[in-house]
C-alpha cells in the first residue's frame, strides 16, 4: 500500500478547523471534489464527487487532533486529517493511502487541493465569514 502525506499551515483555530472536518455535511461547501453528500447512517457518508461516487466511513475522531476515514469505492482506500497548532497557526496534515501507485501523483495534487480548499474555508469563517457566501472554487482562481 502506498501512502501520500501533504501539510498547510492554517490562519485559524485548531478547533474550527477540526469542527469544519467533523461536519461532514459541510463537505461539499469547501471540498472542491465533492458535489454532493449523504448520510447513510452515524459516520457513513455517500459522496458524489468529480472523481467518482464512493462511500466514507469514519474510522477515528479525537477531538481536536485528528480524524481518520476508510473509503469505500474510491481511489483512496483510507484518509485522514491531523491538526498540530503551531504558535497562531495551524499544521494541517493530510494523508492518504491507495493501492496503485501510478495514482500517486495525482493523488498528491488533490490532497494539496483538499488542504487548500479546507485552508480557504477555515479561515474565510475565522475571518466572520457566512459558510453560505464561500466560493469553493476560488481555489482555482489565480488573482
Amino acid at each position: 500500500m502506498v501512502r501520500v502525506e501533504r501539510n498547510i499551515e492554517i490562519n485559524a483555530s485548531q478547533k474550527r478547523i477540526f469542527d469544519i472536518l467533523d461536519d461532514a455535511m459541510l463537505g461539499p461547501k469547501w471540498n472542491l471534489a465533492v458535489n454532493e453528500l449523504t448520510k447513510i447512517s452515524e459516520n457513513t457518508y455517500a459522496a458524489k464527487s468529480t472523481v467518482g461516487d464512493f462511500t466514507s466511513i469514519r474510522t477515528e475522531t479525537v477531538d481536536p487532533d485528528k480524524i481518520s476515514m476508510r473509503i469505500e469505492g474510491g481511489v483512496f482506500n483510507s484518509m485522514g486529517y491531523i491538526l498540530n497548532p503551531k504558535g497562531d497557526m495551524v499544521n494541517a496534515t493530510i494523508w492518504g493511502e491507495f493501492d496503485d501507485e501510478k495514482n500517486e501523483k495525482m493523488l498528491v495534487k488533490a490532497a494539496e487541493l483538499l488542504l487548500k480548499g479546507l485552508k480557504n474555508f477555515a479561515e474565510f469563517l475565522e475571518d466572520g465569514g457566512n459558510p453560505d457566501d464561500f466560493d469553493k472554487k476560488q481555489i482555482t482562481v489565480t488573482p
